[in-house]
């Protein structure tokens, strides 16, 4: 039975329907999109299928994001400011430790946090490695090596600043090799991991590995 509305001063009024806050519709679209990459062997996204899972028009997600490239770059914001928020937090704690190994420890500490975000996120961890981005822009790609680059200079300047510090301390490998070699140990564990559809965890053994490579 339709309800009574002969009386409209007396009926209540309809709440006002709920709108979106500024920005909370883009963290919606790319939280969908991180929310899809974690399907393991997932075939490439389209905006179309993006649409129908939040159950939008395509044309709704272009007036929040100019492309789907602008999509990912949303993504990739958010690792960048993730990974390196976090990281400078460990070097900021550990600032007034002067202890022989600190460097190496700082850098276990690094990459270790960097392994742990991407086992925690697995559509994230497509994108870092690059099986995401395949058939997207090329710049996307620059910006993920981009990122790996500057974990290498962090953590070879952590144990660069720890061997200044002990100068007498031996120091039986450069830098450059040991920070060169554990990140691309990390590198490759999060391809394993995206490759074999989340079963193979990058945290297997990787205290370990990190620990033979830093010393």
């Amino acid at each position: 039975m339709m309800p009574d509305t002969s009386n409209e001063s007396s009926a209540p009024e309809e709440p006002a329907r709920k709108r979106s806050k500024p920005g909370e519709r883009r963290i919606q679209i790319l939280q969908m999109l991180a929310t899809m990459l974690e399907q393991p062997g997932g075939e490439r996204i389209t905006t179309a299928a993006l649409a129908a899972r939040l159950e939008v028009s395509e044309a709704a997600l272009y007036r929040h994001f100019a492309s789907k490239a602008q999509m990912f770059e949303g993504l990739i914001d958010f690792i960048e400011q993730t990974v390196f928020s976090l990281t400078n937090q460990i070097i900021e704690r550990e600032a007034a430790d002067s202890s022989p190994g600190v460097g190496a420890r700082q850098g276990q500490r690094i990459l270790g946090m960097v392994v742990q975000f991407a086992e925690k996120n697995p559509g994230m961890a497509r994108v870092m490695v690059g099986d995401a981005l395949v058939l997207e822009h090329e710049r996307l790609q620059q910006r993920m090596n981009a990122l790996f680059d500057k974990l290498e200079a962090t953590v070879k300047q952590c144990l660069r600043d720890a061997h200044l510090a002990h100068p007498g301390s031996a120091e039986p490998v450069d830098p450059q090799v040991q920070a060169a070699a554990a990140v691309a140990l990390v590198a490759g564990r999060l391809q394993r991991f995206a490759r074999s559809g989340f079963k193979r965890l990058p945290s297997e053994h990787m205290e370990g590995g990190l620990r033979l490579i830093l010393g």
